[in-house]
């Protein structure tokens, strides 16, 4: 491994697969419309119009098809798969674009053309990532400081984010007998005193200290640290490593530090933001009933045939500020699901009807409440409603949990498309993690980004 060896952050890796997708594209249509002379595949990349709107379907349905999510795209099959699903519905929509796309030519061969040469120029280049970058010139080494006991839930804590980051030591100077973790047994137990020169022999990238004890940072391992950040080594904190790359809020590291997560977005007390979402929200929520009235015949069918009973249900839930209503779906379950006490859905429930399934796949359970959004009781983005039951019992064991009440119950999450429905009270703690970055870092562009997933929650049937 070189020893001047470049490590590109998680962000720095999406910009890069970004702007490359664009040059490769751009300059493979451009090159092969002027050797062979093919008029729609140069005008497509040289009138600025049209570039522009061809960038922003790949763009938007590469995202809906993970073309930028890492893990899949350090996979050779899994991302020749996204870059099919994306390369055909880019094109699709740029043929059918009228006024801001070229006029079809009468030769069906230039449009082939078009499609092959955005196809091959995109899976060429991510192949090549694959193979030759992601592999090698991403990977990343790491060192933890930390307790002993601290190693297996700080390890398991970053497990399957990053392919590409790896904790290979942890720093402890404590003189404890050293507890062997088989789990853990190719993780080397490094001494302050031999630090410096084992970051430079393994070719550490990142030290995270994640120690919660001031006497376990003895003056000779802040010594090392200080000779290492002097060097140009990257140290970071585990909080803030463990929210960039899991982008969900270490809650259980927060303790009394709490006022370092807050205050959340500025967005949240934005007049103009939260103006235009309510106004977005309101047009949607009258075509989302729409299309309700639209479903409910054929929803009415299949609930006579596999799921009898009431169409609807309402249920309480804990809304803004606290404030109880009652959400409104088209019911899934069995009738008099919880004849005795509330229970957590799991992801093979048998209450569940077999139509009810589907629905849940689909989402399609969730549109009656668009008029709870209407309402304002609700928004589309936003951490999931719970039940008062529910909010009490977690809220007694997990700190922060009623933080989530000061913005609007959504639709949809940074939490529901990032985590599946949580079927116990230690699964609600990493739902709540996702709820708080929400909260933290809520923006157009966080919307936009759940937008996005929200539909490929759905065109890849992973509701539940």
């Amino acid at each position: 491994m070189p020893k001047n060896k470049i490590h590109f952050e998680i962000s720095e890796r999406k910009m890069i697969l970004h702007l490359i997708d664009v040059f490769c594209v751009v300059t493979s249509l451009y090159t092969v419309g002027t050797f062979f002379d093919l008029e729609y595949l140069k005008s497509s990349v040289s009138n600025f119009t049209y570039l522009i709107v061809l960038l922003f379907y790949l763009k938007v349905i590469g995202t809906i098809f993970e073309l930028y999510n890492l893990q899949i795209s350090s996979n050779e099959f899994l991302v020749t798969r996204s870059c099919i699903l994306t390369v055909i519905t880019t094109v699709l929509a740029y043929f059918l674009t009228p006024i801001y796309a070229p006029q079809l030519p009468p030769n069906r061969l230039q449009i082939f053309t078009f499609l092959v040469v955005v196809f091959f120029s995109l899976v060429l280049w991510r192949v090549f990532y694959v193979r030759f970058l992601a592999s090698n010139r991403f990977h990343q080494n790491a060192l933890l400081v930390c307790e002993e006991e601290q190693l297996g839930e700080l390890i398991s804590g970053l497990a399957n984010i990053d392919p590409h980051y790896k904790i290979i030591a942890y720093v402890n100077d404590s003189k404890q007998e050293i507890v062997q973790n088989l789990f853990y047994s190719n993780i080397e137990r490094v001494s302050s005193v031999d630090l410096v020169n084992y970051v430079k022999e393994k070719h550490i990238t990142e030290i995270v200290v994640a120690s919660q004890k001031t006497k376990s940072i003895t003056s000779e391992l802040y010594q090392q640290l200080l000779k290492l950040l002097e060097s140009g080594k990257v140290i970071r904190e585990y909080s803030q490593v463990y929210e960039a790359k899991t982008q969900r809020i270490p809650v259980q590291y927060v303790a009394r530090d709490f006022y370092r997560f807050f205050p959340f977005s500025r967005s949240n007390q934005n007049r103009l933001y939260l103006f235009i979402v309510r106004i977005l929200e309101v047009l949607l929520s009258i075509i989302g009933l729409l299309f309700t009235l639209l479903l409910i015949p054929i929803i009415f069918l299949g609930n006579s045939i596999a799921n009898k009973g009431s169409l609807f249900y309402t249920q309480e839930r804990v809304g803004k500020d606290g404030v109880v209503f009652k959400i409104l779906k088209f019911r899934t379950m069995i009738e008099n699901a919880e004849l005795e006490n509330a229970v957590f859905a799991k992801a093979k429930d048998n209450r569940v009807t077999a139509f009810g399934k589907f629905m849940r796949k689909t989402r399609l359970d969730e549109f009656p409440q668009f008029m709870n959004i209407l309402k304002g009781e609700m928004a589309v983005i936003g951490p999931r409603p719970e039940r008062p039951f529910f909010v009490k019992e977690i809220a007694e064991r997990m700190p922060f949990y009623e933080t989530r009440h000061i913005i609007k119950p959504g639709l949809t999450g940074w939490a529901q498309v990032n985590y599946s429905y949580g079927e116990s009270i230690e699964e609600s703690l990493i739902k709540l993690q996702y709820d708080l970055y929400y909260i933290k870092h809520r923006s157009f562009y966080l919307d936009f980004s759940i937008t996005l997933k929200t539909i490929m929650t759905i065109l890849f049937y992973r509701g539940q």
